[in-house]
């Protein structure tokens, strides 16, 4: 049954049965609720989707969100949360109370910020405490010592690099927490689009290591949370 239209003239242009089957019980099935990749669906399937979750107050979020697709959501869901640099909407806005343990996000440098914000966002949207470390890459091995207590405290470190992808294995030598590397897209022609960063943290030497697809930080953070939910009290 397509959703019920918003008040004034639009309409869906076909019945969201024609294109998503939404997972409601996902939140029971598993305890954390799902999200919406938008990034290749179209202005219209986005705001079907919204009405469908917002009649229903599922707890969402929203994920690679366009400019376009962020400007249709905030009509649907006016008090959604979004944040353009992490390309994602969170629904409701106010995060559940924090649970579990500490996730610490931590990426080499401001190129690699957008994707650990959506980890770090997508963890706190799914009930975990998190605090940011921004710009300790390698290049300045001081940098990461300096939040050595903090990133020895978390419960579990996700790590966003670009160019060489060595920082996760620097971090994971470091502290006890299991460590969720992130590769991204970052870095000059050799880097391949991240491909040279993801090899390098395949084969980091430093155990421990958890490693997501590349500039997946959606999936960097849904880790985290699941894994720090699990955290002794």
């Amino acid at each position: 049954m397509a959703p019920e239209p918003l008040a004034g003239s639009w309409t869906p242009a076909e019945p969201l049965a024609a294109f998503a089957d939404l997972d409601h019980d996902r939140a029971a099935r598993r305890g954390l609720a799902e999200a919406v990749l938008c990034e290749p669906k179209t202005v219209e399937q986005v705001r079907a989707i919204a009405v469908d979750l917002r009649e229903r107050g599922a707890r969402t979020l929203f994920t690679r969100v366009t400019a376009e697709q962020a400007d249709a959501l905030a009509e649907v869901l006016p008090d959604a949360a979004s944040d353009r640099l992490a390309r994602l909407v969170a629904w409701p806005a106010q995060p559940p109370p924090a649970t579990g343990g500490l996730v610490v996000v931590a990426c080499a440098g401001t190129s690699d910020l957008s994707v650990a914000r959506e980890a770090a966002l997508t963890a706190r949207h799914l009930g975990r405490e998190v605090v940011e470390v921004v710009d300790v890459g390698v290049a300045g091995l001081h940098r990461v010592l300096g939040h050595l207590d903090l990133l020895r405290s978390a419960q579990v470190v996700v790590v966003a690099a670009g160019m060489d992808g060595a920082l996760p294995s620097v971090v994971a030598g470091l502290v006890e927490a299991p460590v969720v590397a992130v590769p991204t897209s970052v870095g000059y022609g050799a880097a391949f689009g991240g491909v040279a960063p993801l090899l390098t943290m395949l084969s980091s030497c430093a155990p421990g290591v958890a490693v997501v697809n590349i500039d997946n930080g959606y999936g960097a953070g849904h880790l985290a949370a699941q894994i720090a939910r699990y955290a002794p009290a």
